[in-house]
This record gives C-alpha cells, sequence and structure tokens, in this order.
C-alpha cells in the first residue's frame, strides 16, 4: 500500500466503487472518502447540476482539486469518479501515493447498473449503452495502466469483489 497506506478505486460508473471502497475501509480501519461525494459537499449542489452550470470540464477542474487535496492524506481508502483518469496529473497523483485498484466489469454490465441512475450525467443520451462502451474503450487503457491489481468485477457482488480484493491485499502486506 506504499508509504500512505492508501487505496484509490478506480473504474467505470456503477463498477462498485463506492460500495466495495466503504466496506474495505471499515475492514481495514482506515477513513473512506468518494471523490464525487466531496465535490458536492464543497459545491452544496448534485453532480447533474454542475455538469449542467459548468459543463464536464468544470467538473473537471473540480475533481483535480478534489484528487490533489486527498492524494496528499495518509491511511485513507478513495473511490474516485469513473473519469479520473483522463486527467494525467489525477494518474500521476493517484500512482505516486497509494495502491491503484481497478475494478473491472464489461459494459453491458455496468448498463444493467447504471440504467435508471438519473444522477449519471454523462448517460442522460439517447443511447447510454453505446456511451457506456464508448467511455470504456476510452477508459479501460489508463485505468489497466495506472492499476497495481485489477478486479474482475464481471458477475459478482460488491461483497464478493470486496472479499477477493482483502484476500488480495493479504497476499501482497503479508497480514
Amino acid at each position: 500500500m506504499g508509504k500512505t497506506g492508501n487505496i484509490y478505486f478506480v473504474g467505470m460508473m456503477g463498477s462498485g466503487k463506492t460500495t466495495i471502497g466503504r466496506y474495505l475501509a471499515r475492514r481495514l480501519k482506515k477513513r473512506f472518502f468518494d471523490c464525487d461525494q466531496e465535490i458536492e459537499a464543497r459545491t452544496g449542489v448534485r453532480i447533474p447540476v454542475i455538469f449542467e452550470i459548468e459543463g464536464e470540464q468544470g467538473f473537471r477542474r473540480r475533481e483535480v482539486q478534489v484528487v490533489k487535496e486527498l492524494t496528499a492524506e495518509s491511511g485513507i481508502v478513495l473511490s474516485t469518479g469513473g473519469g479520473v483518469v483522463l486527467d494525467p496529473e489525477n494518474r500521476a497523483r493517484l500512482v505516486a501515493n497509494g495502491l491503484v485498484v481497478y475494478l473491472s466489469v464489461p459494459p453491458d454490465e455496468l448498463y444493467e447498473r447504471t440504467r435508471h441512475d438519473k444522477n449519471r450525467p454523462l448517460l442522460q443520451v439517447a443511447d447510454p449503452l453505446g456511451k457506456i462502451k464508448e467511455l470504456y474503450a476510452l477508459r479501460d487503457p489508463l485505468y489497466r495502466e495506472i492499476a497495481d491489481i485489477v478486479i474482475d468485477g464481471a458477475g459478482k457482488t460488491a461483497f464478493g469483489v470486496a472479499r477477493l480484493l482483502e484476500k488480495e491485499l493479504r497476499k501482497r502486506c503479508g497480514h
């Protein structure tokens, strides 16, 4: 887990980063943060409103600031937003300051998990499955580039993935 003891979750929306991150933080007795929730808490508005007012670019600027602050912490588990890897600065900070876990889930399953969620501005389009496939094609190589651990979350419950990850962490850290 490196000198900071931090664990960072990356992956597409709906891959289980927040659920698994929160569970793991409890098990490891670390503080948990969710990047999107931090942005909402600081702005006082939901993510879709930020997208509406500032566009994706405005949201990404805020995300870079939150990642910068949170990666300076120690002993945390951080669930990042799906697009966090698009910014080279974010990728560098995540790699330098903790263990990066990529929760990999195929696009069809991500669509099933997210299709009724109105809090995902990038999916408010005519063809959300097409959009997920497009985002996945762009982001998957970036997630893999920075990941210390890649967990295949396809067809697994959040709890099942969390248990797999715990075993992997014990192997790596000798606990």
